[in-house]
């Protein structure tokens, strides 16, 4: 292997056992130190990659903001899908993040103090494929309002299923039962429009 591909295999390595860390014990379980010790690489390996750890974490973030755009994208590019299926599918991406990684989600929506605006950054290109899926549904004079009230719909519903009072006795329901609704209410909203 050359240097560069050594140089890069190390730093993907960091990342993973840098998500790992924080899946398993939130930002307080990652320091350089453990991030290092986990990928098996020397004390200082970490350092020559990343300053520090915010450096880290904002590389983790966009990293997952990444992977979460691919994912959209997918459904996006989907021939198999009508409008509603992928702006379900774009909802439930979203909550599921939420639901298998609540460490990294918390992360990817932050405003590191060093670099605020370095998530916003990241999230723009899984931003533009949601925007695309939802116009889909609504058209593009009315895509960008959508998009933000049903993201942030799902951020809530997100939030609410982490702390377990979806399905307690007061609301009695699932994350999939509200987007289910989400997107009928939008797709029964825009069709009443034209």
């Amino acid at each position: 292997m050359i240097r560069a591909e050594t140089a890069a295999a190390t730093r993907q390595a960091l990342l993973e056992a840098a998500a790992e860390l924080l899946d398993q014990g939130g930002l307080e379980a990652v320091t350089l130190r453990a991030v290092g010790a986990r990928a098996g690489v020397t004390r200082g390996a970490p350092y020559r990659h990343f300053p520090d750890k915010e450096r880290l974490m904002i590389a983790v973030g966009a990293q997952a903001w990444d992977e979460l755009g691919q994912q959209i994208g997918a459904v996006r590019r989907d021939p198999g899908l009508a409008p509603a299926a992928k702006l379900q599918a774009l909802l439930a991406a979203f909550i599921n993040v939420a639901r298998r990684r609540p460490h990294l989600y918390r992360l990817m929506f932050s405003s590191p103090a060093g670099d605020p605006t370095a998530f916003a950054r990241a999230a723009q290109p899984t931003q533009d494929e949601s925007l695309q899926i939802v116009a889909a549904l609504t058209g593009e004079q009315d895509a960008r309002r959508y998009a933000a009230l049903l993201l942030a719909s799902a951020d809530g519903i997100a939030g609410m299923e982490l702390t377990g009072q979806l399905g307690g006795d007061k609301w009695r329901t699932t994350a999939e039962e509200l987007i289910d609704t989400l997107v009928t209410m939008v797709a029964d909203q825009t069709r009443a429009g034209r």
